[in-house]
């Protein structure tokens, strides 16, 4: 068979590749659609008083601290105790050393918030590294910390779970920026719905964002081009793509996210794997899976509006090493979860899982692969301009397209930067997007699948 015959051939499924993956986000971008209707409605009525204002369940709200600045310690503790909802909890997880040594975070904490050892029961209803002691806040009746060996993340996460009082709850860190109203914006479609088990906050860039009290106000568009260009990035990884899977009930991946959830699912299903990259992305979609294999009727709901940001790279190295451990957390947390019930998998297992697995797990190395073929392809004489126009069409032009859509939505629905030289900013950022950044990400992205993931949970 002739190299020309190969040639054509793989070029013809590179294409294809590239198709289904721009297209298939397209579809995302529209069918989030039908939410951002929702939130518009919201919005109009948000000035309204509420029928369930203070009926909201109440939520535990765990915050693992291993080996971090014992300054930031105390002021995300600090800014947590302002969040706004009728009844929560603050739980505060300290990851010691095995040998007992605290570092000096427990003792910051204990002075910053006059804590006292507190005889209380532990329930150890997911198994966990020993537990030291419980502390409990004499001006703060909401807080309590828990003091424990060193077991990474997931253990201290665990940990939080067997001593929460409440039906829902989520997880936090000192790296996450919330809103004020974040837990209530969560909160209300367990109101709102019957059968609500999760529902998941979108990642936001809080690069420059206004902040008052640890807690940001609103988003700003960010000075530098390289957070610009990751906005872009989130809009269509951590925005529309969750937000269009969730109108089919599934939510296939969400990295660094907030997420609210019934702890009596969590406990049944397991909690939190020791050993996955990422621990609260795995949880995620091991409760749907674990959920749908049950037989049990479930619903996911995904909150689109900013209530939780996090600042993103704004050096080269901090990008690429940050591409790297997405990556990995990523390709662990779909492997897995490999194994669907055939009969009840749904569109949560034989389409949002492929989809996935295909485009953004297998997406780098292939994209990648295609570029470099192409290129070489046409450079050698192997492929005519027509065809390799065609590729460009559909690689560039339709991500550009996808990249737009994205900025349209956004400022039709949420409107977080809602100047007009902003939303000129970010479509000019969208071309850019496509023109050499997307190309570098791949990149990054297929090498770090490459490399062996480093231990992420580790204190």
């Amino acid at each position: 068979m002739s190299v020309h015959l190969w040639t054509s051939w793989l070029a013809s499924a590179i294409l294809t590749y590239f198709l289904l993956s721009r297209v298939g986000n397209l579809l995302l971008n529209l069918l989030s659609i039908r939410k951002l209707r929702d939130i518009e409605r919201e919005r109009l009525l948000a000035d309204l008083p509420q029928l369930h204002s203070g009926l909201e369940q109440p939520i535990s709200v765990l915050l693992p601290l291993q080996g971090k600045d014992k300054s930031a310690a105390v002021a995300t503790v600090q800014a947590l105790l302002r969040l706004e909802h009728a009844a929560f909890e603050l739980i505060v997880i300290h990851d010691g050393d095995n040998n007992g040594d605290t570092g000096g975070t427990m003792d910051a904490l204990t002075q910053a918030f006059d804590l006292h050892p507190f005889p209380e029961t532990y329930r150890m209803r997911i198994p966990t590294q020993a537990i030291r002691g419980i502390h409990r806040s004499t001006r703060h009746r909401n807080l309590r910390i828990i003091d424990k060996q060193s077991g990474g993340l997931a253990d201290a996460l665990n940990a939080g779970i067997n001593t929460a009082r409440h039906p829902l709850y989520c997880s936090v860190d000192t790296s996450m920026l919330l809103r004020r109203d974040c837990l209530q914006r969560l909160a209300t479609p367990f109101i709102n719905e019957n059968g609500i088990v999760m529902t998941v906050a979108a990642l936001h860039a809080a690069n420059d964002a206004a902040i008052a009290d640890g807690l940001f106000d609103k988003l700003v568009l960010p000075r530098r081009w390289l957070p610009r260009l990751q906005i872009i990035e989130l809009l269509r990884n951590a925005l529309f793509a969750p937000l269009g899977w969730s109108v089919c009930n599934a939510i296939p991946h969400a990295p660094s996210a907030l997420a609210l959830l019934r702890i009596d699912a969590a406990i049944q299903a397991g909690g939190y794997d020791t050993t996955a990259v990422d621990p609260q992305a795995e949880l995620i979609l091991r409760l749907q899976r674990t959920l749908r294999a049950q037989g049990r009727k479930h619903g996911l709901r995904f909150v689109a509006e900013p209530v939780c940001a996090r600042n993103v790279a704004e050096s080269w190295p901090d990008w690429s090493q940050q591409r790297a451990a997405w990556q990995h957390g990523l390709c662990d947390t779909l492997r897995r979860n490999r194994h669907w019930p055939p009969a009840r998998a749904g569109l949560a297992g034989w389409l949002a899982w492929p989809f996935t697995l295909l485009c953004e797990a297998w997406g780098p190395l292939l994209e990648t692969f295609g570029y470099l073929f192409m290129l070489i392809a046409l450079v050698f004489g192997l492929l005519p301009m027509s065809v390799f126009c065609a590729f460009l069409t559909v690689a560039v032009g339709f991500g550009i397209l996808l990249s737009l859509s994205g900025v349209l939505l956004e400022d039709m629905a949420l409107r977080s930067y809602a100047a007009s030289t902003n939303v000129a900013t970010l479509a000019l950022s969208a071309v850019v997007f496509n023109l050499g950044y997307v190309q570098l990400d791949a990149a990054c992205r297929a090498m770090a699948m490459l490399q062996r993931p480093q231990n992420t949970q580790a204190g």
